[in-house]
């Protein structure tokens, strides 16, 4: 099948000229004050908040349950009661599980972590879990980024005699689970301002209120350590669970980064040292593209506790180890991947840009890789897609979704025919029993459909600013750092440049996979690589429009200017 697809390229407005004169007298470059306007940030006043450091009020007791959970988990550890911290096997999971893990103990806590397998017992809390925890002595379980939707569950919990606090940033449903306290601040009442935090980032406000009440009762440890030393762990989790880096989300990720740049965490610099990170050059993207799909692979494919030891082992020798086994799990996860997404394609009928929603279900698909399936199938062909990994009685699924579609709303209608379910409007999974799973199907297509009708699915290229080729340069590129970290929420900004000649072309890459490409207008000629284009090397006219991210690189101790070119059109001059 053939996913490639035009994109829409939705244009920038123009703007005023007082607004770009206003911040340039701030010392804002001209078109960094484009980008801006290009986001909504209509007054400058607007751009100079964004700037500034986080000024909400961000006091962790705002959180609706953190006061009975912090009391609770204090009484817990006066009485040397043990406390299991129940995580994901996601990133974000395993970062809250080590960071309340390590914080606990700290305090003085009788802790131990619990990730559940994710083929035995699935996402989320599960009542066998709940009830061996209970017979080891466990009294209290702390959720970290799950819990919200498993209301049999905890009342199964509270059954076994344990009490259970839930930190968790999923949607919330019609019911809430019957916990001692729940901390996450899409209730409908919790006043707290931040609604996006991600898991680890509930897990950080958790540490904070911990601490806050430690300093408080004078805990003499206290003075060894702040909850501020665990924000590596807060950038990791953040990133790769792909919220939007607005608002606190910007401010701990920013925090995060410059601890991740000088890591004491052994784990990390051995995870370095296989993925090619450079120390000084860990960025929103390396979390992205390097770090955190390495610590998500354990959990797909083996055993999330695998990520949770990397990143609380202290000894270097078996930092060492430990990274190079995630990375041989990764290298493994990528080959799976490939393969399945083969199979998928297999399964969908007809023309993929004909249908509504992607739906695949199939007994040789493996539940830790699904999600990528499903994502790859929603990034190529622009259709909500699920993907179902089919058991002997139940079967799993994993979903993806484009802005036009809310796939956790969906599976709010499909309530009746499911397990279990949750996620995001982007992301959710499900289980279902397998004499349901064509209902769900014939389902989700009618729910799709419905809802998809009369709409242009193309994905868009949002332009920030059109620029003539010769104005790209390093300047500019220093001045967009000022919107760092970028990623979901904040995007790269995306620019455009008609009319450039292409003066020279050729592949590179294993198999010629990408094309490296000279750019000029006629005054200023500069390199561009544009990936996955290879074989489109002898059909790319030699006048053409570019959307393309302005990067710099490092060769040889000096520094270039790049173009990365999004998207490529015959030029409309």
């Amino acid at each position: 099948m053939n996913g490639s697809y035009q994109k829409r390229w939705e244009l920038p407005p123009p703007v005023p000229e007082d607004y770009v004169d206003h911040l340039t007298r701030l010392q804002i470059h001209p078109v960094l004050a484009q980008v801006f306007y290009r986001r909504g940030y209509a007054e400058p006043a607007q751009v100079i908040e964004f700037l500034s450091p986080y000024s909400q009020d961000d006091n962790p007791f705002r959180l609706k349950g953190m006061e009975d959970a912090v009391y609770r988990l204090r009484l817990a550890i006066r009485k040397k009661e043990p406390i299991a911290v129940y995580g994901d096997f996601d990133a974000d999971g395993v970062t809250a599980t080590v960071l309340l893990s390590q914080v606990l103990e700290q305090l003085g806590a009788v802790v131990s972590p619990y990730i559940p397998d994710r083929v035995d017992e699935g996402y989320g809390l599960n009542t066998l879990a709940l009830k061996r925890l209970a017979d080891q002595g466990v009294r209290v379980v702390l959720t970290v980024d799950c819990g919200i939707r498993s209301v049999r569950e905890v009342e199964d919990g509270n059954r076994f005699g344990l009490d259970i606090i839930i930190t968790d940033h999923h949607s919330v449903g019609a019911s809430v689970p019957p916990a001692l306290a729940i901390i996450n601040p899409k209730q409908p009442d919790c006043p707290y301002p931040e609604k996006m935090l991600a898991g680890v980032g509930l897990a950080y406000k958790l540490a904070q209120g911990l601490y806050m009440e430690a300093q408080r009762r004078g805990y003499k440890k206290n003075s060894e350590w702040r909850p501020e030393d665990w924000l590596d762990l807060v950038a990791i989790g953040t990133v790769a669970d792909i919220v939007p880096l607005l608002g606190e989300n910007r401010m701990l990720v920013q925090e995060g980064l410059r601890r991740l740049n000088r890591p004491n965490r052994p784990g990390l610099k051995a995870l370095y040292g296989v993925s090619g990170v450079k120390l000084g050059e860990v960025n929103a993207m390396s979390i992205g593209f390097f770090i955190g799909p390495r610590i998500n692979a354990a959990g797909r494919l083996k055993s999330a506790m695998l990520s949770y030891d990397l990143l609380q082992v202290s000894d270097m020798s078996k930092a060492t180890q430990l990274a190079s086994d995630l990375n041989d799990i990764n290298q493994q996860r990528q080959r799976k991947t490939d393969e399945m997404q083969a199979w998928a394609e297999e399964n969908i009928p007809g023309d993929p840009a004909d249908e509504p929603i992607l739906f695949s279900a199939d007994p040789r698909f493996e539940r830790g890789v699904v999600g990528l399936v499903a994502s790859r199938l929603t990034e190529l062909y622009y259709r909500p897609s699920a993907v179902v990994q089919v058991g002997q009685d139940e079967s799993h699924g994993s979903c993806r979704s484009i802005p036009e579609f809310h796939f956790t709303h969906a599976l709010d209608q499909c309530a009746d025919l499911l397990e279990r379910y949750g996620g995001h409007a982007a992301a959710a999974g499900f289980t279902v029993r397998n004499d349901n799973i064509e209902l769900l199907q014939e389902r989700l297509f009618d729910i799709a459909a419905e809802a998809l009708a009369d709409k242009e699915l193309l994905p868009a290229l949002v332009i920030d600013a059109r620029l003539p080729l010769h104005q790209a340069d390093l300047d500019l590129v220093d001045a967009l750092a000022q919107l760092e970290p970028t990623g979901e929420g904040n995007r790269t900004p995306l620019f455009e440049s008609q009319g450039v000649e292409i003066r020279d072309r050729h592949t590179v890459g294993a198999d010629g996979k990408h094309l490296k490409l000279l750019l000029s207008d006629g005054s200023t000629s500069l390199e561009a690589i544009a990936f996955r284009r290879g074989n489109e090397i002898d059909t790319l006219p030699d006048r053409v429009d570019i959307a393309y991210h302005l990067e710099s690189s490092q060769w040889h101790n000096q520094r270039r200017l790049q173009i990365n070119i999004q998207d490529i059109r015959e030029s409309s001059l």
